[in-house]
Order: C-alpha cells, then sequence, then structure tokens
C-alpha cells in the first residue's frame, strides 16, 4: 500500500473509500517496527488501542458518523503531554509516574472527540530542553534524512515520525522553537500558534510564560486542520484566552498581502551556502502569487533572545527547584546546566526580562501595522551531525546550534509562526523558512504558508530511508 503523505489527502482518501483508517494505521506501526529502532521516535507504542480506535473510526464513517478531517487519522503525541492510554515520562527520571496517569490533556480530549488514532507517546528532550544524555535510559532520536544528524528539538520525535510516515500529524510544544526545529530539520510543517491560542495545561511545563502547544504535520493545510481541533478556551489553562478561531481559506493568490522579508541576523557566516539562495527563491514564489515585500528589521532581536533564555531558565527552575535539590543526579547533564543558569537568575532579572518583553511586543506589534505576515529563515542550516554537537568532554550541548536557529525571537513576543519546508542542502538536508503573524492571525500565515505549498514540493519529499520498501525481484 502506498498511503497518502498528507493528512489532508488521507482525510479525501477515507471519504471516498479508498483507504481505510485500520489500514493507515497498520502501515503506521509497519513503519515504527521497520524505522523506530533506528530513528528512536516512540517512548511508548499504543498498537492495540490504536487499532481499536481505527477500527471505530472506520465503523462511525461507514455509518454515516464524520468528524471531521481527523477522523482515523494515525498522531503521535509528544511526551510531556498526558494520555490516558500510557505513561507521561516527559523523557525523564524524575517526573512522578502518577503526574497525569490515565487521563487525558484536553488537547488529546479534543483529538479523541475528533477521531484521532493516537498511536503512542514520542521522544522529546528531557522535560522539553537540553540534549539528550547517553548515560540515561532513554532513546536517542534520529533524523530520517541523515540519521548521524539531529532531528531538532525539543519535539523530536514528532518531527522524525512524520517524516517517517510513523503518523500523519502530532503534537508538540514550542518555548523556544521546539515545534518549528524538528519541523525544519526534519522536512515538514509545524505551526506554534499565538500563546494562549491552545490550552496548555496538562502538559509538564518547561516556561509557564512561554510554552506553546501546536501540530506537526507535513503541509500548513494539515496544521490549519489540527488547529481547528485543538484551539479554543479551556478553564483549566488561566492563559488559555476564549477568542474566536478565525477560519482557514486556502488558495493559489496572495494578492494585496503585505510580507516583511527580515533578513539582519538570520544569514551568520557558518550559514550553509543553499540557505540564501534558497530564501531567496521563496521570495521570488510568493511575489509570483501576488505578494508585495517589504524588507522590515525585528527589533529588539538581542534583547528578545536574552529575554528568552532569562525567562525560561527562572520558570524552569520555578517548576524544579525541589527536585533539583533532591535529585540532581538524576537529571541530563544539558538540564542541569539549565536548571543552573536559572539559578543565577535573580528577581531583578526576571522582572526586567518581562519589562522588556512588553516593550519589544509593542514595538513588533507597531511593525504589523505595515505588513500583514513577516518571513525569515527557520534556520540557516541544515540539520547538525550529532558528532558537531558534542565537545572534547563527550557532553552534547545545543547552544552552539542556536547561533543559526532563529525561533526564540517569536516565543518571546508570542505570536503565531508557522515553519514550512524551502529547499535542500547540497547534502541533501531540509531547509526552512518561517511565517509570522499578528498575535490570534494564525489563518493568515496558514494562508500564506499554504498558497506557497500549492505551487512548491518541498514538504512532500519522503526521506529514502522512509521510503516503501521495494518488493524483490
Amino acid at each position: 500500500m502506498h498511503p497518502p503523505v498528507t493528512l489532508t489527502d488521507a482525510a479525501a482518501a477515507l471519504r471516498a473509500g479508498d483507504v481505510t483508517s485500520v489500514a493507515l494505521t497498520e502501515h503506521a506501526i509497519a513503519q515504527a517496527d521497520r524505522l523506530d529502532g533506528e530513528l528512536g521516535t516512540y517512548l511508548a507504542r499504543f498498537d492495540e488501542t490504536a487499532l481499536a480506535a481505527a477500527g471505530k473510526a472506520d465503523e462511525e464513517l461507514a455509518a454515516g458518523v464524520d468528524r471531521g478531517p481527523l477522523h482515523g487519522i494515525p498522531f503521535g503525541v509528544k511526551d510531556i503531554i498526558a494520555v490516558a492510554e500510557g505513561p507521561t515520562t516527559a523523557q525523564s527520571l524524575i517526573l512522578d509516574p502518577a503526574w497525569g496517569a490515565g487521563r487525558d490533556a484536553p488537547v488529546v480530549t479534543r483529538l479523541k472527540a475528533a477521531g484521532a488514532v493516537i498511536t503512542g507517546k514520542v521522544t522529546t528532550m528531557e522535560f522539553a530542553c537540553g540534549m539528550v544524555d547517553p548515560s540515561k535510559p532513554f532513546p536517542t532520536p534520529r533524523n530520517p534524512w541523515d540519521p548521524r544528524t539531529w532531528p531538532g528539538g525539543s519535539s523530536s520525535g514528532t518531527g522524525n515520525g512524520v517524516a517517517a510516515g510513523m503518523f500523519l500529524a502530532g503534537l508538540g510544544t514550542d518555548t523556544a522553537g521546539s515545534i518549528r526545529i524538528p519541523a525544519a530539520f526534519c522536512g515538514v510543517s509545524g505551526l506554534m500558534p499565538t500563546f494562549g491560542r491552545v490550552p496548555k495545561s496538562g502538559v509538564a511545563p518547561l516556561g509557564y510564560s512561554l510554552d506553546h502547544v501546536g501540530p506537526l504535520a507535513r503541509s500548513a493545510r494539515d496544521c490549519a486542520a489540527v488547529l481547528e481541533v485543538i484551539a479554543g478556551h479551556h478553564p483549566s489553562d488561566p492563559d488559555c484566552v476564549d477568542l474566536p478561531l478565525d477560519p482557514f481559506e486556502g488558495g493559489g493568490s496572495l494578492d494585496g498581502l503585505r510580507i516583511g522579508v527580515a533578513r539582519a541576523h538570520h544569514f551568520p557566516q557558518s550559514a550553509d551556502p543553499a540557505a540564501a539562495p534558497a530564501f531567496d527563491a521563496a521570495l521570488t514564489t510568493l511575489t509570483g502569487l501576488g505578494a508585495t515585500l517589504v524588507e522590515v528589521d525585528l527589533p529588539y532581536w538581542n534583547e528578545m533572545l536574552t529575554a528568552d533564555l532569562v525567562t525560561m531558565c527562572a520558570e524552569a527552575l520555578a517548576y524544579h527547584r525541589n527536585d533539583a535539590a533532591a535529585r540532581w543526579g538524576d537529571y541530563f547533564a544539558a538540564t542541569r546546566a539549565l536548571l543552573a543558569r536559572g539559578a543565577l537568575v535573580s528577581g531583578a532579572d526576571y522582572v526586567q526580562a518581562q519589562r522588556v518583553r512588553r516593550v519589544a511586543q509593542d514595538a513588533v506589534g507597531r511593525l504589523f501595522d505595515s505588513v500583514d505576515v513577516i518571513v525569515c529563515p527557520t534556520a540557516s542550516a541544515g540539520a547538525p551531525t550529532y558528532e558537531s554537537l558534542t565537545d572534547a568532554e563527550g557532553r552534547i550541548d545545543v547552544e552552539a546550534m542556536f547561533t543559526q536557529v532563529f525561533t526564540q525571537y517569536w516565543d518571546c513576543v508570542g505570536n503565531p509562526v508557522l515553519a514550512v519546508p524551502m529547499g535542500f542542502t547540497a547534502g541533501g538536508l531540509p531547509l526552512s523558512v518561517q511565517f509570522a503573524g499578528r498575535p490570534f492571525e494564525e489563518s493568515v500565515i496558514l494562508r500564506a504558508g499554504d498558497a506557497y505549498q500549492q505551487v512548491t514540493g518541498w514538504h512532500l519529499r519522503v526521506p529514502e530511508l522512509a521510503a516503501a520498501p521495494q518488493p524483490a525481484a
């Protein structure tokens, strides 16, 4: 069977009778059987309950009960998000096994109500921060485009699972880029909604004022379908706002759309030679679709990178303080480094970071008075190898990599951002472009990303490793 690559195509095929949810789920399971050992995607698989859910979806669709475009679609869930079928570990020895046991986070409840098939819990970085630690008993996630490389984090298993065909969509979280980085490195699409658009209760926190929950999938249109289900106010999350979601309207024209182009800070000397030409080609495509381009500078760039780090480290320590004091050695090395930084942040530092964030939010708001969307690269290079991330003492660290990744700024101001593929390096690794919008205008960036994907095919490329095995001659 050669199943549809996108969620949207799979939904259409289900309704046309060309495929069943059971067949989609069996294919996802077969891909996991074949590839998970090499790619380190899953922490827990729910094969039995997934097949039962798929069978129910087929019965309902046959009976005329249609729960929407996610009905019967296999989904992976990042393992900091509670799912009733199995434990939530946050890929850590620290989290109490009773945390989230037997319950679904609101976003998972909404997925299930829409008929989605949950295939399992997928890898992350410990508590959505830091980096893998070979001394701990967890899998090392790898990139299906080149298993020597990192798939990005912290939603590593969501990104590599979508790229490898182990599910058609998945949930991730984003505090400094953790949806968009794996989307970029794995060659798929990822949406960080506006802060407060999607409830984050039932999700182990990293930064209380920075965390976003959102989808990774093949296309912008797929991400729009997931957002429509998971967005909306929930009383369990005090940060979750009660604002209607504008409907997604796909189409090929961007006539009248004003796009700001941000180049400063995005092309360091270490940038891959293919990054700038790929970005320029994407801009040419957008112009051809009718958009008007305007060069812009993102205000308070360096201040926002610092504010994101200060805020994240301080808020992470606030959550982990007691466990860090009692079980320091059980944390991953990179997590300990982040928490130690949090201990160096004073109350005055934290308050000043929030003041600067507010100033930058106001400045970005004024910038959006003259443009509708801002585009910039998600990263200036393809996925780094694990070897390049390992220091002389054998520790794996991603700090240097963040000079080539441009995601943290948008977490700090809270605007919605969509990352989509825009090409490849000479070595065959994906490159990615970001579309940022005004707060709660996800529909605008999804429309722009969808229009771009209607005339490009980067998001439909499948890694050779993940392609269906050819029958023997």
